[in-house]
């Protein structure tokens, strides 16, 4: 609650329209399973990256077809997993380019802020009794 509270307010701070629906399956990562591996921030970054690039690159080349948002969701979850960056909600993203009134060239931006904003305050979250190790380390080779 406190995530989305947090991007909703910041959003009508700075009238971007950073409140979208892929974030919310994102806090459940984030704050329902912070050890998942979908949930650390490299797949969070990552797949929201290649989601948005896919996405705003369809709308921007086949603008109104409405297939494309099948091709360009496919192609960024085959992207996420030969990338081993998965992180379902970023499949959405595509849909958002192709069919918000967003702007595509926004989802940047958006996706950005809104990415920084709730990994901050999930590793505050995690720090804080009772205390949850995330991001989730590493193995040492």
């Amino acid at each position: 609650m406190i995530g989305i509270g947090a991007v909703g307010g910041l959003s009508v701070a700075t009238s971007l329209p950073l409140l979208i629906a892929p974030l919310g399956a994102t806090v459940v990562l984030l704050f329902g399973q912070p050890a998942s591996p979908l949930a650390q921030p490299m797949n969070i970054f990552g797949g929201y990256f290649l989601a948005t690039v896919l996405g705003v690159a369809a709308a921007f080349a086949f603008p109104g077809v409405w297939w494309m948002a099948a091709v360009a969701v496919g192609a960024a979850i085959g992207g996420m997993a030969l990338l081993r960056i998965t992180h379902p909600p970023a499949g959405a993203v595509p849909l958002v380019a192709l069919a918000s009134p967003i702007q595509s060239a926004w989802l940047f931006p958006t996706i950005l802020i809104s990415c920084v904003s709730l990994l901050a305050l999930a590793l505050l979250h995690h720090r804080l009794p009772p205390r949850v190790q995330y991001p989730k380390q590493l193995p040492q080779d």
